[in-house]
Order: structure tokens, then C-alpha cells, then sequence
């Protein structure tokens, strides 16, 4: 039994086989709040970094071309403020998460947001933040 990925940017195919099919087809539904904590349980684990991976997944801007240098900040949400409503609003349209999703994530403050993305995105994303009321860092 075997399961066939194929990513985009290399346009490889990689069979997956047994336990790891299993593996990809519970990760699958995962929820991103969830996939976000697998992946950093992972990078934990095995002292290894997903930053790549994640990018894939449509929370950054990767473009095989950046090696994530001294250009690049990671945008934390630190605090909600008093608008927790319009913040999950916010979240929900920025990274293009389900309403759960964004709840979750919001519950989770403080919490990285976009990690390793151009300062003026993460400007962009900081203003758009603060604006319904959200304390927001630049790292």
C-alpha cells in the first residue's frame, strides 16, 4: 500500500509506505492550530527545523529563494487587548484560516503568527493587528 505526494516546487513524487501512510493520512486532517503544535513537537523532538514545510502550507511567503537571512521577522501576537472578536477576524483573514482555526490560534496569544516573512509584510500585518486592538511584536 503506497501514497503518492508530490510537492510543487520540486515536482517530486515521494511513496509513502505503511506506518508513514498512516502517518500522512492522520496529518491530513488535522486542524492548522494542531499541525502548527505537531511541527513544533517535531522540531523539538528530533532538533531539526520545518521552516520550509510550513511555508508550503500557505503561512509564509517562501520562495525557495530566501534562506530566511536578517531581511526576514517573525510577526507574535502577545497580546489580545479588549477586541478579541475583531482580532480573530483579523487572523482569520490574514492567514486565510477557518473561524476555529483563527479562535484557536487567537486563545493561544502570545503565539507566532507568520514566522520568518519580508519586514514590510510584517508591517503590514502589525498594523493591520493593532489597528482592532491587538498587541503585536516584530522579532
Amino acid at each position: 500500500m503506497t501514497d503518492e505526494v508530490t510537492t510543487t516546487e520540486e515536482a517530486t513524487t515521494i511513496e509513502l509506505t505503511g506506518d508513514a501512510k498512516k502517518i500522512m493520512d492522520l496529518v491530513k486532517n488535522l486542524s492548522a492550530i494542531d499541525l502548527n503544535q505537531l511541527v513544533k513537537a517535531l522540531e523539538e523532538e528530533f532538533g531539526v527545523s520545518a521552516a520550509a514545510p510550513v511555508m508550503m502550507w500557505g503561512w509564509g511567503g517562501w520562495d525557495g529563494g530566501d534562506d530566511g537571512g536578517d531581511d526576514t521577522v517573525t510577526v507574535e501576537l502577545a497580546e489580545v487587548g479588549q477586541s478579541k472578536i475583531a482580532v480573530i477576524k483579523a487572523i482569520k483573514e490574514i492567514l486565510g484560516l477557518g473561524l476555529k482555526e483563527a479562535k484557536d490560534l487567537v486563545g493561544q496569544a502570545p503565539v507566532a503568527v507568520k514566522e520568518k516573512i519580508p519586514a514590510d509584510e510584517a508591517e503590514s500585518i502589525k498594523a493591520k493587528l493593532e489597528e482592532v486592538g491587538a498587541t503585536v511584536a516584530l522579532k
